[in-house]
């Protein structure tokens, strides 16, 4: 029951990890009004500016349950991997900021310093989190004594993983893959046919490179070695790991291969025709890839977060969390998990049920 328990928070996290990226399109929209005129940037702010505060939350709701169901992993990477967490930290406070300041009379900062922020927290900030979440692939500098105290062998503080170039694979994938899905929002969200048309325009490019780097990365983790636990609970490097974990689990091959497809279609949707709604099947995909990529890293007796320094400090979802206790109380608790998507769908489409135009600029805070 115990382990049952374990395997379902990380199934859990990793549902939530899935639906902050695909909630990425935020900054990636932040980064296109550097394309466009001055109407057309207010005009894809506003339309930002009314999903920002879902990413942020989704952002803090994945860090809440890392900390909730695997305390150790949390003390672990938050805690040591320091000035990488605190960098991506820094990016999404200054996108806070600037959202209610940009606007506001008389800024000290001006509305240009405000934009800067804003793509400094869509380009940045989303390249940073991919690199942190490669190194549950790539491992990292870390060690625990035997009371659970983490010390790092840099004094980069989680930042030394930059120095792996196949780091940056995921990296610069999110990147693209949040300015694809920004363009795919904004062409549903807004009702201007000048500025369709220069989003639809964008998006063969970005999708092409979001996809390039996606295979690159998807082709490291299935050629590369990986972290598995032995029958007497050893932790030892393995040829192909993760290529067998998706051999073994059929069921998580299948959920990459189904999200892959709907990516696939959501862009072509956006491409190569006049629908609208490329987002919807686009974002289902893209939350159903980074899903698989998260199980395959921490399910079928694999570390999810290994130490190439000391290969038996590596985390695993056994050695790294909450007791049997917590984890079976917040069961109950999670399963009012559907009740709070469901507010937000709903929440979500009376928001857009009004598709914006150049008026509705003028007239809104943001």
């Amino acid at each position: 029951m115990y382990e049952a328990l374990q395997i379902y928070w990380w199934c859990l996290i990793s549902l939530i990890g899935g639906l902050f990226v695909f909630m990425m399109f935020v900054q990636g929209i932040q980064t296109l009004t550097i394309e466009v005129n001055k109407e057309q940037k207010e005009l894809m702010i506003n339309s930002a500016g009314k999903k920002w505060e879902l990413t942020f939350t989704t952002l803090v709701m994945f860090g809440g349950a890392c900390f909730a169901a695997f305390p150790l992993f949390y003390a672990t990477s938050f805690g040591g991997a320091y000035w990488v967490w605190m960098a991506i930290l820094f990016c999404f406070i200054v996108q806070a900021v600037s959202y209610k300041y940009r606007n506001k009379p008389n800024n000290f900062l001006s509305q240009k310093t405000y934009d800067a922020f804003l793509f400094i927290n869509g380009s940045l900030g989303v390249i940073l989190i991919g690199i942190a979440v490669s190194t549950f692939f790539s491992g990292s500098e870390f060690r625990l004594n035997s009371s659970n105290f983490v010390s790092w062998d840099s004094g980069l503080r989680g930042l030394e993983a930059l120095k792996n170039p196949l780091n940056l694979l995921l990296g610069i994938a999110l990147y693209f893959q949040a300015r694809t899905g920004g363009r795919l929002y904004l062409i549903n969200h807004i009702n201007e046919s000048d500025l369709r048309i220069k989003l639809r325009a964008g998006l063969k490019k970005d999708a092409l490179l979001f996809v390039l780097f996606v295979v690159a990365f998807l082709a490291w983790i299935l050629l590369k070695d990986g972290y598995a636990i032995s029958q007497n609970g050893i932790i030892v490097v393995e040829s192909f790991k993760y290529t067998k974990n998706f051999i073994q689990m059929p069921l998580v091959l299948i959920i990459l291969l189904v999200g892959l497809i709907l990516t696939l279609f959501g862009i072509y949707k956006g491409v190569f025709t006049d629908s609208i709604k490329g987002i919807f099947p686009y974002g289902l995909g893209v939350t159903l890839v980074v899903m698989s990529v998260f199980l395959v890293s921490g399910l079928n007796k694999t570390s999810f977060y290994p130490s190439y320094t000391d290969l038996q400090s590596s985390l695993t979802i056994y050695n790294a969390s909450s007791s049997y206790y917590t984890l079976k109380v917040m069961f109950f608790v999670s399963l009012w998990a559907p009740v709070v998507l469901g507010y937000i769908a709903y929440v979500w489409k009376l928001m857009d049920n009004k598709k914006l135009t150049s008026e509705d600029a003028k007239e809104d805070e943001y």
